[in-house]
């Protein structure tokens, strides 16, 4: 049976994606200096202000508006013609302290509260679920749609700050529609993309440019077909862009971050956030799970859920749904999984190396997936383990 499925994504200049860029650079400013800082950041944009807010408490000093302008001009925010400028906008700034309540839970898990200082466990920074997903349909194991969406906004990126196309500016998306036969990828049916430009470009260059020099050459020939649609800026114009545009917020492209609507999502975004904050690294672990359970080829298709309670370090929820394509049933793996692979925060932290300054990068273009960068929960040396496990159970 024919299906369709559409992932979105968005240049590092879009607005949203901006404040994710601004609210992680803090959170590793503080990381750098201080490991055991406690970050919970979020930044918002519109016409000619950003405004950083949140709660941190941390011994680290860091500039927070040098932070916030050297993220903007970086992106390529550096005249006012564009909507912002690094260099002139206003940066605000609303930060106070963590709450003590959460942090006497976070600091002093259920399980251990009543025990030794040096026997306490850090307990989940909230409440909530987060989703892990993988699929054998793309190297990266990756929904086909999102990776294909994800390259042409990184493309638009390099060819804006390559100068091969100089009327480009920093705001931009692309969305791509896959066509599947009984869940495999067999044709791109639709792309759409739209770049904020300069006044003076036309609307024939900006289409001649972004097919020739940007979607033909990533996507894959086998894929493309007479009858895939291209919609190139379809709006008709677009020079109004960034936060002038559309203001901006922090962890507002939670879709774009993850697997493009092909898996749930618990509703946290990740960006802003220390790894205490179970939103981020519990969906990290379970990304990592759900990755080497395919990778294993114990199934094709693979879903890792989990949930947590404030102040508690064990999940108090897990599961694994393998669509039907598992080698053995999902309540046996998730057994085994449970039994062999600590998911308690501070386990995960240890595990991932996660109290250190990495989180810029995964701010744009996806926090999984990446081939490009060297994250810890992309690795899959433990797939090779849980054939171990799996074979030892079901002697």
């Amino acid at each position: 049976m024919i299906r369709q499925f559409t992932s979105e994504s968005v240049t590092e200049g879009h607005p949203d994606k901006m404040c994710d860029q601004i609210s992680d650079a803090i959170l590793d400013a503080i990381l750098a200096q201080d490991p055991e800082g406690r970050v919970a950041c979020e930044t918002c944009a519109t016409t000619g202000l950003v405004l950083v807010m949140g709660e941190i408490t941390s011994k680290a000093t860091v500039d927070f508006q040098q932070i916030v302008r050297d993220v903007i001009l970086d992106i390529g925010y550096t005249d006012g013609a564009m909507g912002l400028d690094g260099n002139s906008c206003s940066v605000l700034t609303a930060i106070h302290k963590q709450s003590a309540d959460i942090d006497s839970g976070v600091s002093r898990a259920k399980e251990t509260r009543d025990k030794a200082e040096d026997e306490q466990q850090t307990g989940a920074g909230d409440q909530g679920m987060m989703f892990g997903y993988a699929t054998d349909e793309t190297p990266e194991l990756m929904p086909m749609p999102l990776v294909l969406a994800h390259r042409i906004t990184r493309r638009m990126a390099q060819v804006r700050k390559d100068g091969i196309c100089p009327w480009m500016r920093p705001d931009g998306k692309a969305q791509v529609t896959v066509d599947y036969d009984n869940g495999n990828p067999i044709a791109i049916n639709t792309v759409v993309l739209s770049t904020q430009h300069d006044e003076t470009v036309t609307q024939e260059r900006i289409e001649n440019d972004m097919l020739n020099k940007v979607i033909l050459p990533i996507l894959p020939e086998e894929l493309v077909t007479e009858a895939t649609r291209y919609f190139i800026n379809p709006s008709g114009r677009f020079v109004i862009g960034g936060p002038t545009g559309d203001s901006g917020l922090t962890g507002r492209k939670i879709i774009v971050d993850t697997y493009g609507g092909f898996a749930s999502h618990g509703g946290g975004c990740f960006s802003g956030k220390d790894p205490t904050k179970v939103d981020r690294s519990a969906a990290y672990a379970a990304r990592h799970v759900a990755k080497n359970i395919v990778k294993a080829g114990l199934a094709k298709r693979c879903m890792v859920s989990l949930a947590y309670a404030i102040g508690v370090a064990q999940p108090v929820g897990f599961a694994v749904d393998t669509y039907g394509t598992g080698v053995i049933e999902d309540d046996t793996l998730s057994r085994i999984i449970h039994e062999k692979i600590d998911l308690r925060p501070d386990s995960i932290i240890r595990r991932f190396d996660l109290r250190r300054p990495i989180y810029r990068q995964t701010a744009t273009y996806g926090h999984f997936g990446r081939n490009d960068l060297d994250l810890p929960w992309e690795d899959t040396a433990l797939a090779k383990k849980l054939l171990e496990w799996v074979k030892e159970a079901t002697k």
